[in-house]
């Protein structure tokens, strides 16, 4: 689906939606997890969702009182099921202003990054800045690092997942100059760097930590620097439908205390290594 299909999809769903349904004592909540995005989220051997939006999940539900049932989905199917109302809840969900115009978010449970993947000694050089922390909104410093990056992925084929913020950039700062590829799903994008039909992935730096452990892909290196900023969305929310704010406030509450209390902290280091804490205010 392409992204402007995808956007008019969904604000049609907004536009059906109940605005505003009013206060509603929530007890029992549907909660959209898409279950391909390791290690935020999978499906475990026993074909059960696991991860770390799992455990959090698990977690703030119990803390705002609230039975939850998970269930999988697509990616780009996830926010027009909200509007619909097949989710209450959406996992995941990283805050941007494109996003804002169609759902709420909750503070977010998670601060994360966002890079590009390579084969080793494959059709692209290692990338400028490699590992360093860039903040795309310092335009002084970033633009130049990009521009150089741009010129390293001048005609080559970059895969991002559909519908996800990563897409928005490559698209925003590169599309003029590179092939975009849209996949459904992250580890389908990784075959296809591996099998050499595309040059770079751009994702989750979080996702891509935990795929260069997985064995099968001793190939694969990360490169670049480690981005925030601009239209991406790593600061990670729950998304709920506009203007059902009882909802968001009890899960605002629960985020906070889990981050408080160290439970988040503790929760993202056993699924990626990284203290994913958020820093409020940011979203």
């Amino acid at each position: 689906m392409k992204r402007r299909d995808f956007v008019a999809t969904v604000l049609a769903a907004v536009a059906l939606s109940p605005a505003g349904a009013g206060a509603k004592d929530w007890t029992h909540v549907k909660v959209g997890i898409e279950g391909a995005f390791p290690p935020w989220n999978m499906m475990d051997p026993s074909g059960k969702l696991a991860g770390l939006d799992v455990d959090v999940i698990n977690e703030l539900c119990k803390r705002a009182k609230v039975e939850c049932d998970l269930i999988a989905g697509d990616w780009a199917g996830m926010i027009p099921g909200l509007n619909a109302g097949k989710y209450d809840l959406i996992m995941t969900l990283g805050i941007n202003e494109k996003r804002k115009q169609v759902v709420d978010f909750t503070l977010p449970y998670a601060s994360g990054v966002a890079t590009f993947l390579l084969l080793k000694g494959g059709t692209v050089n290692e990338l400028p800045d490699t590992g360093q922390r860039l903040n795309l909104n310092d335009k002084a410093t970033a633009d130049p690092i990009m521009t150089k990056i741009g010129e390293e992925l001048k005609g080559k084929t970059v895969g991002v997942v559909q519908s996800t913020s990563q897409e928005q950039l490559i698209n925003a700062y590169f599309g003029s100059n590179v092939t975009v590829r849209s996949y459904r799903n992250s580890e389908e994008r990784e075959l296809d760097l591996k099998a050499g039909r595309i040059d770079a992935g751009f994702d989750s730096g979080v996702y891509g930590t935990t795929a260069l452990a997985k064995p099968g892909n001793e190939d694969l290196e990360m490169s670049g620097p480690l981005m925030k900023g601009a239209m991406l969305a790593t600061e990670v929310a729950i998304g709920t439908r506009k203007g059902e704010t009882d909802l968001k406030t009890k899960f605002d509450a629960a985020i906070e205390s889990a981050a408080r209390d160290g439970t988040i902290k503790a929760m993202s280091e056993k699924w990626s290594k990284l203290d994913l804490t958020p820093t409020f205010g940011t979203n």
